[in-house]
């Protein structure tokens, strides 16, 4: 009997729970349009998510993006291994025989192989102009011979060295481009074409005119520099492409950021300096002793941070990979150096042109943060390449509070107004950085135009009593600021005049945590500069001035994402459209209406939205007011159409201390409870913190949005000045009690057929409750997480008390702590070069040797070359087959609980916590319910 069929929906979803790991961070709609950049970017090395936000021309299928965490998007791409060198066995072993179940690595059945070598559908990106778009080619996953590429852990990254990129960097394999017709329709696809057959693309990048697209390319040859980026460019018209650069010795950078567009024929790159010799070499012994100082007594308290310089070697390498030399390069080929070579960090042009904001880092580095701490100074630059002024040169920041909401001292989130040729704005904290000090204002907003006179002083723009949360632009008359405080998870949003001595106008005022009460956030529109500003819209039948909201619409019966058009004057809003919340989950991700300068209307509106449906694979449409008709302009295939059928539920049930809980319910296509019986069921879930029990109960997600796997929700509620891990067992324990007793009830669990699992906090939750919970479930998977709190010393996920703050806290969380407890049977998998801060590899090599320690039924798969989330196809099959096994032994084959006992007594248990359980338990938020099908299907 075999669970081979529980995967089938699981791979296809957000976050798969068999192959990656929850998103630390994804910005949601509530999220203001100042997170992103104006850039045009488009790089499968970055998370689209977080790159490109919805007003942005960049478009990721959503039925694709759901494996990126597994697979980098771009790194979703494989070279065919030949059979006679694939570490896979051509047949999987069946034999329970210790040596062949523990060498080796593993393929599941071929119906969870299909899916996750279902071909990947494309990326999309739409011109400027919105009359072009990029189908851009992706392959499938990796081979593991690519991870196993040498790569230097440096400063907090890794660096691939013979290409002096980021390791492990993903691509795309090829670029169509499409016109949009005035119709909707696309017309035939035209390739990129004239550079080297096998290239590995990355980087593309719109000029501001959609004229041309600049993109580097990579070949794996022998020789170095085969493997080291160039740039290239290509006509649109034509599909035409060809080196920017006249010289074949001229590189790439791509350590930081790597060039940007300064005008329609000009580029700003960051070059390998043609100066550089070889790398610095390690020294057979070393000049002296490792050491670090605090003779000073400053307090430096930081996470669990990993891949640190260690010693000299390390900054050598580390400033020998990560400096460049910027080239201003014109498409006719001419070249001319700017500036010397440095650590570049980011490249910013000016909205008119004329000027470069750089970002460097600089010595002297640290041992106890990452680069990103280091020293940073930022100049300021004639687009011609002469230095203006140094804006600030700060000091290495390891001393940042560990506090949410702390901040580095100086200026930060240093930019440029996105409405003004040449206006800088920065934020400076008043606080010195620390969040527990309280003083008012807590940030302020300064401004000044690039050509002040030296020694004259910035304007005061705003001061904020929360933290600086950024700024939307639109014009002299309106511009939003946001801000918030993560303890109390308040936000607010202003509305303010820049141009004007007007008195700011408090917009919103909500919890975070309050998603029925998100108002959404401002459409931007595109300018001709290339920037984004709040999209003002009028109505021909008034005088008003009117916002477009786009928001998910979060309501107890699900997402349901609307258009709101907010007039800016009665604080008034009008529903203009929403999701068709019965048949499909529709979404706008972008303004279309916004190419022609002047003002925009709102009956002349044009959106694209994308739409698909608990059977139905994502596709994008556009949709024109004020018939709002749609138009479907893509077509792919359904990646994984035997997923189609699966019946989904969200489902609804209450805690014991009455929070409401929410799950998603996956069942085999024509599954009847009633007519054949209780399931064998997986719980698969990552815990998340409350600051109150209303917003924790509220539902997220959307019972019609395809593969999207949201699991059983485990708040963990800290009221008022209450620290929620205070309680974290308890909660736990009652969250979990509350979605067993929910599938009983439904009949469609068997009681002592429940596995509970987990990755990154997911996998310490899944351990908290097999030591505190044993009554609940018959075995756990948990998957690259931390199990020993006292190796994470100062804060983990949302703790920012440090163990000598909280040491019961700390000890009561450690599932290793209790390793005594766990009698049910839990398989650990652990990338072994884990790179997420506190989920070292060492915290399941310990777990594991505590457990065995004691006795307890337990194995520990250690996945070579894998990182925090799993890449290769290898390793991901081999996990696949791994907890395929696991559940089949443990959970469908399972008969009775090891204690004895029936399966109404379990039931009866299930009610209260079990007479064993100490608080001890651990959550986050975003996973799902999952249940096994049965064989015969």
């Amino acid at each position: 009997m075999r669970l081979h069929k529980v995967y089938h929906h699981l791979l296809s979803h957000t976050s798969p729970p068999f192959l990656l790991h929850p998103s630390s961070t994804l910005f949601s709609s509530s999220s203001p349009s100042f997170l992103f950049s104006k850039s045009c970017r488009i790089s499968p090395s970055t998370t689209p998510s977080t790159l490109n936000p919805p007003h942005q021309p960049f478009l990721q299928p959503m039925s694709v993006s759901r494996l990126h965490n597994l697979a980098p998007i771009g790194a979703i791409a494989t070279e065919n291994v030949a059979a006679s060198s694939s570490p896979f066995s051509n047949a999987t072993p069946t034999p329970e025989d210790d040596d062949e179940l523990n060498s080796g690595y593993r393929l599941p059945p071929p119906e969870i192989r299909d899916i996750v070598d279902a071909p990947p559908l494309p990326a999309l990106s739409f011109s400027p102009q919105r009359d072009k778009i990029l189908f851009l080619k992706r392959r499938s996953l990796p081979p593991l011979s690519e991870l196993a590429k040498p790569e230097d852990k440096l400063a907090g990254i890794r660096i691939d060295g013979k290409s002096n990129t980021r390791s492990r960097m993903s691509f795309y394999t090829g670029i169509g481009i499409h016109d949009l017709r005035d119709d909707g329709t696309l017309g035939p696809e035209k390739l990129v074409h004239g550079f080297p057959d096998g290239s590995k693309l990355n980087f593309v990048t719109w000029s501001t005119d959609g004229r041309h697209l600049a993109f580097s390319i990579r070949q794996e040859q022998e020789d170095d520099g085969g493997n080291k980026l160039r740039v290239w460019v290509a006509d649109v018209e034509t599909g035409k492409a060809k080196p920017l650069f006249q010289s074949p010795n001229v590189f790439l950078n791509a350590i930081f950021d790597n060039y940007v567009w300064v005008n329609n024929s000009t580029l700003l790159v960051c070059t390998i300096p043609a100066s550089r010799g070889s790398p610095p070499k390690k020294p057979l012994v070393p000049s002296g002793p490792k050491i670090q100082s605090n003779e000073q007594k400053s307090v430096v308290q930081v996470r669990t941070f990993q891949d640190l310089l260690k010693d000299e070697y390390d900054e050598d390498l580390f400033e020998y990979y990560a400096t460049s030399q910027l080239v201003l390069v014109s498409l006719d080929g001419t070249v001319k150096l700017f500036g010397e070579p440095a650590l570049y960090t980011s490249l910013d042009p000016s909205p008119d042109e004329k000027y470069i904001l750089l970002s460097s880092v600089h010595r002297p580095f640290s041992f106890t943060v990452p680069c990103g701490r280091f020293p940073k100074k930022v100049d300021l630059w004639s687009a011609d390449g002469n230095l203006m002024k140094t804006l600030c040169d700060l000091p290495v920041a390891e001393d940042i509070p560990i506090a949410f909401n702390s901040v580095r001292k100086g200026m930060r989130s240093l930019n440029w107004r996105a409405d003004k040729p040449s206006t800088l704005y920065w934020v400076e904290t008043q606080d010195g950085g620390d969040a527990k000090v309280e003083v008012s204002p807590r940030d302020i907003v300064y401004t000044q135009d690039a050509d002040a006179t030296q020694g004259e002083e910035p304007k005061i723009f705003y001061e904020l009593d929360l933290r600086y949360g950024g700024i939307s632009w639109c014009n002299d008359s309106l511009a939003l600021i946001y801000e918030s405080w993560y303890k109390t998870r308040r936000v607010r949003t202003w509305l303010v005049s820049p141009g004007f001595n007007e008195t700011p106008r408090l917009l919103f005022d909500r919890s975070s945590e309050d998603v029925y009460s998100d108002p959404g956030s401002p459409m931007l529109r595109r300018t001709p500069a290339g920037t984004y500003v709040i999209a003002k819209f009028k109505k021909e039948d008034n005088e008003g001035t009117y916002l477009l909201l786009n928001g998910s619409g979060a309501t107890p019966e699900g997402n349901i994402p609307f258009l709101d058009l907010f007039n800016i004057g009665s604080g008034e809003k009008e529903r203009i459209w929403q999701s068709d919340k019965e048949k499909y989950y529709e979404s706008v991700v972008a303004l279309m209406s916004d190419q022609n300068a002047g003002d925009l209307y709102v009956n002349q509106l044009k959106v694209l939205t994308s739409k698909e449906s608990k059977t139905e694979n994502t596709q994008y449409y556009i949709q024109r007011w004020p018939d709002r008709k749609a138009c479907q302009i893509t077509s792919f295939p359904h990646p994984y159409p035997q997923l189609a059928s699966l019946q989904k539920e969200m489902v609804r049930y209450q805690r014991k201390d009455g929070v409401q809980l929410t799950a998603t319910l996956y069942l085999p296509p024509g599954y009847d409870p009633s007519r054949d019986g209780p399931l064998p069921c997986l719980l698969w879930s990552y815990p998340g913190e409350f600051k109150n029990k209303e917003a924790a109960g509220q539902v997220r997600g959307s019972p019609n949005e395809y593969a999207i796997l949201s699991g059983p929700t485990i708040p963990i509620i800290g009221e008022g000045k209450e620290e929620a891990n205070d309680s974290y067992v308890e909660q736990l324990v009652g969250s979990a009690e509350a979605a067993v007793e929910e599938v009983i009830r439904r009949g469609v669990a068997h009681p002592d057929k429940i596995a509970i699992g987990g990755h990154s906090y997911g996998a310490f939750m899944t351990a908290n409750l097999l030591a505190h919970a044993p009554h609940l479930f018959c075995c756990g998977i948990a998957r690259s997480g931390a199990y020993n709190r006292t190796l994470t010393p100062f804060g983990f996920q949302n703790e920012d008390r440090t163990l000598w703050d909280a040491t019961d806290t700390y000890i009561k969380m450690s599932p290793f702590m209790s390793a005594n407890k766990i009698k049910k049977p839990i398989l650990l998998i652990h990338g072994e070069e884990d790179n997420n801060s506190g989920t070292l590899t060492m915290q399941s090599d310990r777990f594991f040797n505590a457990l065995k320690g004691h006795g307890a039924l337990c194995r520990l798969v250690v996945l070579p070359f894998e990182s925090h989330g799993y890449a290769s196809r290898e390793s991901i099959m081999h996990v696949l087959w791994e907890t395929d096994r696991w559940l089949d032994k443990f959970c469908v084959s399972n008969s009775c609980s090891e204690e004895g006992g029936s399966s109404e007594d379990k039931v009866i248990a299930s009610g209260g916590v079990a007479a064993e359980a100490d608080p001890d338990i651990g959550l986050d938020d975003d996973d799902s319910l999952h249940f096994t099908t049965r064989s015969s299907l």
